[in-house]
């Protein structure tokens, strides 16, 4: 399967990064050991009676964390960068079956990236990639900003107008699949370009609709754009990323809170000013044209690397080395990787030789083989992982329907002012769009949950044994539970209302910035990345993935449908599904503290 516009595609080269190559022999004063001042002993080690040292024991020798930076360098033994060395080094770790030529040059590949470290071009990606996340609450809340103000000029019920955000929810659902199958197969650098263009188009487009079912396809539409964003922008910040700095994934999310906070401003200032069909068509078209600015920031203004994984992936192995030279010349680094090194240290007996290109046709294969019963058959192999397995799955079913049934609508709910007054079936619009005050409020919770983000990137590390991630992710979950019944039972004014939100953001932002830290799959993020193998972890957070999304689908439909009073009853829906899911979280039995990713 061929592309067009593949054809006049820039090709990386060695030849365009002269003076970052250091020789193997020297590679060792170049290496991320050096700069920590840690000794990395790769050579088989032997204890006097002639028996290999398992790695338990091994560890006992290394430099503490207290010990002094010329000590760990006194003690750095540079046998790890050999071919050797390096051989033993990628081949580490449980396999039931053989090594394949591509896992043991993506390892190697990790492992060059992991000695340049961070530097100048990985924190250009982290905001480059922070504008997916931004983009994606951006819109999300903004469509749920816009409905008083749609079910005003439309004539459509505050129950009814809520079907805007399943359409939107249809097109995060198409996205997410499309963009993260397409990125393993067009590259993770198309993909991550177009996502922001199309969510541009499709967004300013939605301002000029001139009904409300064109509003609803048109939101459909860009929601294709916004749902590719997560999983591409996290596969290409994650494949850039040293393993020393993994922790950057869960401080990534920051930025998803900030696109909430800018989505608020601009509503409270265009939609209060303006009238009914004027306001929020502003306001769509403003956002529209951040993204767009976004898009030319990450397409003109820098040079974005593809992906040495992917690269590998198609047999083009030269620009995957390039492209590795170019992350250290672009960080005043040195590397020691070349094709030379590569080859060798994958060219050994007992590993499998079949070719490193992977087709097209085998990537959509393999990912529709995800969902097939043989290949969920491992995430069942013993009882505890089977057990972690249905309860993940559990609490992303839970949090993927019950967060939009109260997220998505809480202008709706903040717009009735703590009455408790009913929404119409009729037809005809029960209030008329939100006043000044809901969007001030709405703006006032959006600054209160950027620092749950933030919070949530110290605590998934922490040594307590009440935090780290699952800890965390329990805790966090359980105060949202908790301040959703608090909203109803008692937020009977607008400034009640308000401090109860205030509560819930702040935790709802920690929860989802602990699940969308982890993720190394072409699906939304989760802790199942790391309680999962390599070889397994695709199908794990694909059906996870697949839960959520279709359940954040379902969330609006029950919502517009929902017997009784529509004020309340989808907001204690909300907390009993947030409630469970924090059930759920307790009664995981692994905690993924401290464990690495492949």
């Amino acid at each position: 399967m061929r592309f067009p516009f593949r054809t006049r595609r820039r090709q990386e080269s060695v030849h365009d990064y002269i003076g970052v190559l250091v020789p193997l022999e020297e590679a060792h004063l170049h290496s991320h050991s050096a700069r920590s001042g840690r000794s990395e002993f790769e050579e088989v080690r032997t204890s006097s009676d002639g028996s290999v040292i398992g790695d338990n024991e091994a560890e006992s020798v290394l430099p503490k964390d207290g010990d002094s930076e010329h000590t760990g360098m006194l003690q750095m033994s540079a046998a790890e960068y050999t071919i050797e060395g390096l051989r033993r080094e990628v081949r580490r770790g449980e396999r039931r079956h053989q090594w394949t030529e591509y896992e043991l040059k993506s390892k190697l590949i990790n492992k060059a990236i992991q000695d340049i470290g961070m530097g100048r071009y990985n924190w250009q990606l982290f905001v480059l990639c922070g504008f997916g996340w931004f983009a994606d609450n951006l819109w999300m809340q903004g469509v749920s900003l816009t409905l008083p103000s749609l079910s005003e000029e439309f004539g459509i019920s505050e129950k009814q107008v809520r079907y805007t955000t399943s359409s939107l929810f249809l097109g995060l659902c198409v996205g997410s699949f499309f963009w993260g199958l397409g990125a393993d197969i067009m590259g993770r650098r198309i993909a991550f370009n177009f996502t922001l263009l199309i969510t541009s188009i499709f967004g300013i487009w939605a301002a000029y609709a001139p009904s409300w079912v064109a509003v609803c396809i048109l939101f459909a539409c860009m929601g294709t754009g916004v749902g590719g964003n997560l999983p591409v922008d996290g596969a290409l910040f994650l494949e850039f990323l040293p393993d020393s700095s993994s922790g950057l994934l869960t401080l990534l999310s920051v930025w998803w809170p900030v696109g909430q906070l800018v989505s608020s401003i601009f509503a409270w200032y265009f939609i209060t000013r303006w009238p009914v069909e004027q306001g929020w068509r502003y306001f769509v078209t403003t956002i529209g044209l951040i993204t767009f600015g976004m898009f030319l920031v990450r397409f003109a203004m820098f040079r974005v690397y593809e992906s040495p994984k992917y690269l590998l992936s198609q047999g083009r192995q030269s620009e995957a080395v390039a492209v590795v030279h170019g992350i250290a010349y672009r960080n005043g680094k040195m590397t020691w990787l070349t094709e030379e090194i590569l080859d060798a240290v994958a060219d050994v007996e007992g590993t499998d030789r079949t070719s490193a290109r992977v087709s097209a046709t085998n990537i959509i294969k393999q990912n529709l083989t995800s969902f097939s019963f043989g290949r969920l058959r491992p995430l069942f192999q013993t009882r505890k992982l089977g057990i972690a397995t249905l309860l993940i799955w559990f609490c992303w079913s839970t949090i993927g329907l019950g967060y939009p049934l109260f997220n998505a609508f809480l202008p709706q709910y903040l717009s009735h002012g703590g009455s408790g007054a009913p929404v119409s079936d009729e037809g005809m619009v029960a209030h008329d769009a939100a006043s000044s005050a809901t969007y001030r409020n709405y703006a006032i919770i959006s600054v209160v949950g950027v620092p749950g983000s933030l919070l949530a990137a110290y605590t998934v590390d922490h040594k307590s044994p009440f935090l780290g991630r699952k800890g965390t992710l329990a805790i966090s979950t359980f105060v949202s539970a908790v301040f959703l019944f608090f909203f109803v039972k008692f937020g009977t004014t607008p400034n009640s209302q308000l401090f109860f939100t205030c509560v819930e953001a702040f935790c709802q932002n920690i929860m989802y910035g602990v699940l969308y830290a982890f993720s190394v799959s072409k699906t939304i993020s989760n802790p199942c990345c790391q309680i999962y193998g390599s070889d397994i972890r695709g199908a794990g957070t694909g059906v996870a993935s697949f839960l959520n999304r279709v359940l954040g689908l379902i969330a609006p439909i029950l919502a517009a449908n929902i017997p009784g009073d529509g004020t309340t009853a989808p907001i204690y829906m909300s907390a009993i599904l947030i409630l469970a899911a924090f059930v759920g979280m307790v009664l995981i039995p692994i905690e993924t503290r401290g464990r690495q990713r492949l």
